[in-house]
């Protein structure tokens, strides 16, 4: 058990959120496996509020490449994004351009559902909504790290457009956007050291083995 521990961890260790991405061909397939993976994630009153929309239509990604781009440039430039936010962020080079969202194979949005629709019309009480989208959008990263696949968390703000621009219903809510394909050969990604456990764990009592 340790070793598999060991293993997973240093696999998760070496992933890294990735812009510079290449359009390499992505199979669906795999695509589908990681959703499948992702909806093995528990959530409230096992009410599964999450629907991961893909897209590989190149006009589309357009679309969302351009109306995200237009969001950002307002956070950047306009300073929606407060001065101390934009200092947090300089050590990584990211700015409002958004290419890779255009240049990646696919794109994946999940959305939340705030509720869910019966059959009959009237509406289903969905609990721990964003819980639950938010473990089900880490086990999608962990499947797409697995299988050697490169991808960052994009939440362009707002991101209501992207519900209008895929057509989705009034129950729904963009969560995160995916950007998913293969890292280009020469990618770089910022050194970055993770907290080391003690500093994100509290052992409260004995060793129980």
């Amino acid at each position: 058990m340790a070793g598999r521990a060991d293993d997973l961890h240093q696999l998760m260790d070496r992933r890294r959120s990735v812009r510079m991405l290449s359009d390499e061909p992505v199979p669906v397939g795999l695509i589908e496996a990681a959703v499948r993976t992702a909806s093995t994630a528990p959530s409230g009153a096992h009410q599964q509020p999450w629907q991961f929309i893909a897209i590989s239509d190149p006009a589309t990604k357009r679309e969302i490449r351009l109306a995200a781009e237009a969001e950002e440039r307002i956070n950047y430039e306009e300073h929606r994004m407060n001065d101390a936010w934009q200092h947090e962020l300089a050590p990584l080079g990211t700015d409002w351009h958004k290419e890779f969202l255009e240049i990646a194979p696919w794109i994946v949005v999940l959305f939340e559902e705030r509720y869910g629709i019966r059959d009959d019309g009237s509406k289903r009480t969905h609990y721990y909504v964003k819980e639950s989208c938010g473990i089900a959008a880490g086990m999608f990263i962990t499947a797409l790290h697995n299988m050697g696949l490169a991808t960052l968390t994009h939440t362009p703000t707002p991101m209501a457009f992207l519900t209008k621009l895929l057509g989705r219903g009034a129950h729904e809510r963009p969560f995160v956007l995916f950007p998913v394909g293969f890292p280009v050969e020469d990618c770089q990604v910022p050194r970055l050291a993770r907290k080391p456990l003690d500093q994100v764990l509290t052992i409260i009592g004995p060793d129980p083995q």
